[in-house]
């Protein structure tokens, strides 16, 4: 999709689709839309009164047959609530609604941004979520059907030489960057198990890194067995498919930026193993790679944006499968760190790969360590699927994280990481066993992987609720993978900077 930003006035401007944004609370039309009004005869005031638009959030009124001294073939007013405190979130939602209305229209929009509550410090903010809103909205996953009918190509914003143009342009790049990672993070994240094998997705992050001028590695069985590597390796035991560790490096080390290790469990395709899932909805566990893409798609746009940071993104890549060398429940492997570990549950797998991935993080020399993995049900159970939740023992890095989320509106909640929760994994014939008691799930998963992080600040992102959808979402209309992780890890690491 082609954006940039134009000066200008939108009763002169030329376009398909001029969006003029409206907020709730007025007496009548204010502003932009109130100018188009008087040059539409009062057309704009007409149609509020008969549909009884408010400005409301997500509210949406197209105004077609436009008077002929107006350059624009519609005008819509969009509503995004309350004025005063409006979150990006309104902004990105709203442009997500134009989108579904005009998704099958090769057109331009234009959105009048003079009457958004712009100062310099979310000029920025708005300009990228207005392009996250389109172009998030327009993916579909279309590599196994026809590609889907004409779209959206262009994005302007419009405002007056008083408006803060500089920071608006921004704002579209970096949005323009974050959606494509997060696109192809969906893209690897609704591979399905043939298609999206561990090759596969090394041979993606070879491809990202390559046109990003990043390292990439992608080590084998061979190399992994030299690295002691013996959890990550057991998982794949019970597939014919080779595992892989991807390793993308961008930047390097130095004492003037900060080191951070992104690791994302890449499992393939996970049937559970000797302790299979239910045959209900496991054609789903494709999704089971999801943290692995973000990593990638993080990976992707994170060089795009040129961060001034070193970021290095470890994916453990593996299938599990009940294959007649596969893991059984009782077996016992020994991490790269030396930890032994008793496999009650096969089908607690994911913590298996991220063992040895979060021993090799630390080789870096990380000053923060964060992953990302679908890893817990209970998760699911205790946050639903509107956030993802935190584990960490750094109140600085949880701050951050948080912040992060809440900017980007990919939310996180802090869950507790106490002693208690870490020694329920301790072993009875091993130093550690892959499942906790009954009770809380997700922070017994959080304190196994805690084994393996040194003395290094590391965060744990469970997203089993937050990575695919079978509902419609806003800016997600295509179901399936949602990406979630890539804004929130881009919004840190920009933090950082």
């Amino acid at each position: 999709m082609n954006m940039k930003w134009k000066t200008g006035s939108p009763e002169t401007h030329e376009t398909g689709v001029l969006v003029l944004p409206c907020f709730e609370g007025g007496d009548g039309l204010v502003g932009s839309a109130a100018r188009m009004d008087g040059h539409l005869l009062g057309l704009l005031s007409r149609v509020v009164k008969d549909s009884e638009f408010s400005g409301k959030k997500d509210e949406l009124v197209v105004c077609g047959g436009i008077h002929e001294g107006v350059r624009a073939r519609r005008v819509v007013l969009l509503g995004l609530g309350s004025r005063k405190g409006m979150h990006p979130e309104s902004l990105r939602r709203g442009m997500s609604r134009i989108a579904v209305e005009f998704e099958k229209t090769s057109t331009s929009v234009t959105l009048c941004v003079d009457d958004l509550p712009a100062g310099k410090s979310n000029a920025e903010a708005l300009g990228q979520a207005a392009m996250e809103g389109l172009m998030l909205t327009l993916y579909r996953f279309e590599r196994f059907t026809k590609a889907g009918e004409g779209k959206l190509d262009s994005l302007v914003l419009l405002g007056s030489r008083r408006t803060h143009a500089a920071a608006f342009r921004r704002g579209i790049k970096i949005g323009a960057a974050v959606s494509g990672g997060v696109c192809s993070a969906r893209d690897l994240a609704n591979l399905p198990g043939n298609h999206g094998t561990p090759a596969v997705l090394a041979r993606e992050a070879r491809a990202i890194g390559r046109a990003a001028g990043m390292k990439v590695q992608s080590i084998g069985p061979a190399k992994m067995k030299k690295m002691n590597m013996g959890s990550l390796l057991s998982v794949s035991l019970g597939s014919p498919v080779e595992p892989r560790l991807i390793v993308m490096e961008y930047g390097e080390a130095d004492r003037e930026r900060p080191t951070v290790c992104l690791v994302g469990k890449g499992l393939t395709f996970d049937s559970g193993g000797i302790s299979i899932k239910p045959s209900a909805d496991m054609d789903k566990m494709r999704y089971d790679k999801s943290g692995g893409s973000v990593v990638i798609g993080a990976m992707k746009a994170i060089a795009e944006l040129r961060l001034p940071v070193h970021v290095v993104g470890i994916v453990p890549a593996s299938e599990n499968m009940p294959g007649g060398n596969a893991n059984k429940p009782g077996d016992i492997v020994t991490a790269s760190n030396g930890k032994t570990i008793q496999i009650l549950n096969t089908d607690a797998e994911g913590r298996l790969i991220l063992a040895d991935a979060l021993v090799h993080a630390q080789s870096y020399n990380p000053d923060v360590i964060i992953d990302l993995a679908t890893l817990t049900g209970a998760c699911v159970v205790a946050l639903g699927k509107h956030c993802a939740g935190l584990m960490t023992r750094s109140r600085c890095l949880s701050d951050r994280l948080t912040k992060a989320g809440d900017a980007a509106f990919e939310r996180v909640w802090p869950l507790p990481l106490w002693d208690e929760y870490i020694k329920e994994m301790d072993g009875d014939v091993s130093d550690l066993k892959n499942l906790g008691g009954r009770y809380g799930g997700a922070m017994t998963a959080g304190g196994f992987l805690s084994n393996f992080v040194g003395d290094h600040d590391w965060a744990h992102l469970d997203i089993a609720g937050v990575s695919w959808d079978d509902a419609d979402r806003p800016y997600n209309k295509g179901k399936g993978a949602t990406g979630f992780g890539v804004r929130l890890l881009v919004q840190y690491l920009r933090g950082l900077s």
